[in-house]
């Protein structure tokens, strides 16, 4: 990891360490060696969950106990922090045991949402608690702007509650293919639908978030949103 590249990162981030010695603990997984960023995760994580919670509280005045938890929980779950991750490119940065760097692990999803909340309990450290909020806002701004109290439904659940209410079949969820090694598999599941010509496709790391991005993308397209 050289000087440039981690200069870089900073930008992406937005945040130029005064520290580097955090940064670069930040970006080591624990393949790499016994100090690494386990304990800036457990720090990040609970930054970013207070954090992503209190916008939500601000943004929804009207919004109820369980839509906002719903809500924080598709903000902060691992599929939407890995995507952030990829989105910095922080995968070129981390630091992994040699098993970990061959088998591909800097692609790994788990590794890199880990990794952005090790980032965000560093930047606390780094620089305090309001640098670190900034930063978590920052990042998650288009994702915030998207939202509205509609999608604190479980996709599934939207697309089903659609369908019901106008009579008709409850969507069918097939695995269409599964591809990938063991550790980083993807998965591709079909969404049969009354309404739509064809199936829709999902592909996600899981069986169960593959089937929530067909459910939406049904949704979408029986709405008229796409």
């Amino acid at each position: 990891m050289t000087d440039l590249s981690l200069e870089r990162l900073c930008k992406r981030l937005g945040h130029t360490f005064e520290r580097r010695d955090l940064l670069e603990l930040a970006l080591t997984h624990r393949s790499h060696g016994s100090r690494n960023n386990e304990r800036l995760e457990f720090l990040g994580d609970s930054i970013l969950g207070f954090t992503i919670g209190a916008a939500l509280f601000e943004q929804f005045p009207k919004g109820r106990e369980g839509q906002l938890s719903r809500l924080r929980a598709q903000l902060v779950s691992g599929e939407t922090l890995a995507q952030l991750a990829r989105e910095m490119e922080l995968g070129d940065c981390l630091r992994l045991g040699e098993g970990e760097m061959k088998s591909g692990g800097h692609r790994r999803a788990s590794i890199l949402a880990d990794a952005v909340e090790a980032l965000i309990g560093a930047i606390y450290l780094d620089a305090g608690l309001e640098a670190a909020r900034e930063r978590v806002l920052a990042w998650f701004a288009p994702r915030l702007q998207s939202l509205s109290l509609e999608t604190a439904k479980d996709p599934k659940t939207q697309l089903q509650e659609w369908l019901q209410a106008r009579g008709r079949p409850l969507p069918e969820y097939t695995v269409a293919d599964i591809a990938g090694a063991e550790h980083a598999q993807r998965f591709v599941v079909e969404c049969k639908v009354s309404g739509l010509n064809k199936p829709v496709r999902g592909e996600a790391g899981s069986r169960r978030a593959a089937e929530k991005v067909a459910a939406t993308e049904a949704y979408n397209r029986l709405t008229g949103r796409n």
